[in-house]
């Protein structure tokens, strides 16, 4: 099996358009949320972490955003290879604007023009795991030797579709992201474009060393205890490594209620001894099929230049364990970890080099 580095990044959020724009924006404690209004039965005034990207029509904004953070990432090197186009809301919010609404090969399509691509185009979509999921795929494409490059696209961008759905389901924090505190009540969307490329030439900073996506339906909006230790159980193994070796674990911690707490109790049976842990979900907010590449970009550009996000609120006793106020002296593998919708649990594991 071929080594797979992590080679390149890109990421347009609500901290800015590019990973240096994000870093600053964090060192300054972070951005604070726009609102969203939503009108009718759905009533109610929600933060929502936006791009700030000029508001054009859905899909030339999408074009742009996403042709900056492939170009970021590197993509020109990997045009030759496979793309992964993962997202949870496709073009729903050109669908909004009364655009016709595409089947996921056209969307695809669309947005393999939009960046010249001349390798093979796969689509994934597992709803807020759905970049994870392209991230391992992208592995053991290129670990078994198909490919030599590849690079994996989120996108997921303003609709009012998910917003509603979320609020529907009374998901949605009125006041805030508040991961793993005890006053936590709900989580808070975002927006983010985000490219990780990846190939099997060595010397990039980071390595892909496996991961897992453990599925139980049983509860098909909310995480399950069993699925989270078996998760991190199975990434360990797939890894080659033991628990004791990890330094840091990026957790879901979207702020809401109950996931907090399953997420939390999983931690505690699948590690002896519960690594530091780190959210990026009070930075962001929740990017839904975008979270698994966005999280990935901020994350090891903070590991690399020594910056780390703050926490409105300390984290909740109940829970057992809380999030780290600082980083860890000495970071060399982490664990990245997406909870989601349809029961999806997935995680990777990721050792600098």
């Amino acid at each position: 099996m071929k080594p797979v580095h992590l080679c390149g990044r890109g990421l347009a959020c609500a901290l800015g358009l590019d990973v240096e724009s994000a870093l600053a924006s964090l060192r300054l404690g972070g951005v604070t949320p726009s609102a969203c209004v939503l009108p009718g039965a759905l009533g109610g005034r929600f933060p929502y972490y936006a791009i700030p990207a000029a508001q054009h029509g859905w899909d030339e904004r999408a074009r742009q955003l996403v042709q900056l953070v492939a170009a970021a990432a590197g993509a020109a090197q990997a045009r030759n290879g496979a793309l992964f186009i993962a997202t949870a809301s496709f073009d729903i919010g050109a669908v909004e604007q009364g655009e016709a609404q595409m089947d996921y090969g056209k969307f695809a399509a669309k947005v393999a023009a939009w960046l010249q691509w001349e390798g093979p185009v796969y689509t994934i979509s597992t709803a807020c795991t759905s970049c994870l999921n392209a991230l391992l795929s992208a592995h053991a494409l290129l670990s078994a030797g198909e490919e030599e490059e590849a690079l994996v696209l989120g996108v997921e961008l303003d609709n009012r579709l998910t917003l509603g759905g979320f609020a529907a389901l009374q998901l949605l924090s009125p006041q805030g992201s508040r991961p793993f505190a005890a006053q936590r009540d709900g989580l808070v969307l975002g927006e983010a474009v985000a490219a990780l490329r990846l190939s099997t030439r060595a010397g990039a900073p980071w390595r892909v060393t496996g991961g897992a996506n453990v599925v139980d339906g049983s509860l098909p909006t909310g995480a399950s205890v069993p699925a989270v230790a078996e998760m991190y159980r199975r990434a360990l193994a797939t890894s080659g490594v033991t628990a004791d070796a990890i330094d840091l674990i990026k957790v879901q911690a979207a702020g809401s209620p109950g996931n907090d707490a399953a997420e939390a109790q999983g931690l505690r049976e699948a590690f002896r001894s519960v690594p530091p842990l780190v959210s990026l979900k009070a930075a962001i907010g929740h990017t839904m099929g975008a979270a698994g590449a966005a999280e990935i970009a901020l994350l090891t550009a903070c590991l690399e230049q020594n910056v780390w996000p703050q926490y409105p609120e300390a984290a909740d006793p109940a829970l057992g364990i809380g999030l780290a106020a600082r980083m860890p002296e000495q970071v060399r593998r982490v664990m990245a970890t997406i909870l989601g919708f349809g029961g999806s649990h997935a995680t990777v594991v990721l050792e600098r080099t």
